[in-house]
């Protein structure tokens, strides 16, 4: 499959875009929903913020999942632009990302547990109920951290195709590698050193907050040198 230098501009924006789409959902999720009504150290105020609100818990896993849905086109482009460089590796990253994709959306039923225990007819503060919603909010935690180390890896793989490319600035490339590299710090510090993951998180997301801002912002603003991505393409 090849895109025609007249409308690979086209897709490259619109494909920007919906990665910056995907940051604000990314966001919306954790900051505004989770971190709003999530009382860390206290879960039966937790799941008692969930049973005052249940529209905006929901909201975050409509969000969540919609973010996975425009996962979808945003691979698809990235394959395409990354192709010509190297095949092999420009699948490798999409099959990484793909299975990410695929564990953070089957992920998302851990946070419709405590959802449906905040309706539960018989009382949602008992403490079985409460222990449950609990360990469900953070299951979904460690589910996260399992499918960014995928993510990590396919960060690292686009890293090393763009700044080989020619037709990308190689410092989009070392920002998203710096990006890859602080996923598998993170997910392998939550699931081998917790303490540590506690004293590294949020610091260790800023790095990737900025590398894939830049890089969706540079698709969506600049995009690539579309001579320069012809001629690898047609080599």
């Amino acid at each position: 499959m090849r895109l025609s230098p007249s409308v690979f501009p086209f897709h490259l924006r619109l494909a920007g875009v919906l990665y910056l789409a995907i940051i604000v959902l990314g966001l919306f999720g954790e900051t505004l929903v989770r971190n709003t009504l999530i009382a860390v150290g206290d879960p039966s105020t937790t799941l008692a913020n969930i049973q005052a609100a249940p529209g905006l818990w929901r909201a975050g896993i409509g969000g969540d999942l919609l973010m996975h849905v425009l996962d979808v086109p945003v691979i698809v482009v990235l394959y395409l632009l990354l192709k010509p460089v190297n095949a092999p590796l420009a699948l490798l990253a999409t099959l990484f990302n793909i299975v990410q994709t695929a564990v953070l959306a089957a992920n998302k039923l851990t946070l419709l547990l405590p959802a449906l225990i905040a309706t539960q007819p018989v009382g949602p503060n008992t403490p079985e109920l409460v222990v449950l919603a609990q360990l469900a909010i953070q299951l979904h935690g460690y589910g996260f951290g399992i499918g960014l180390i995928f993510f990590g890896m396919a960060c690292l793989v686009r890293a090393y195709l763009i700044v080989q490319s020619g037709y990308f600035p190689k410092a989009i490339g070392l920002l998203l590698g710096l990006a890859g590299l602080c996923y598998l710090i993170n997910s392998a510090a939550l699931l081998l050193a917790p303490a540590l993951a506690a004293m590294l998180f949020p610091a260790i997301m800023m790095p990737p907050l900025v590398g894939e801002l830049a890089l969706c912002l540079w698709m969506m603003v600049r995009g690539v040198d579309a001579q320069a991505w012809q001629r690898r393409q047609t080599a």
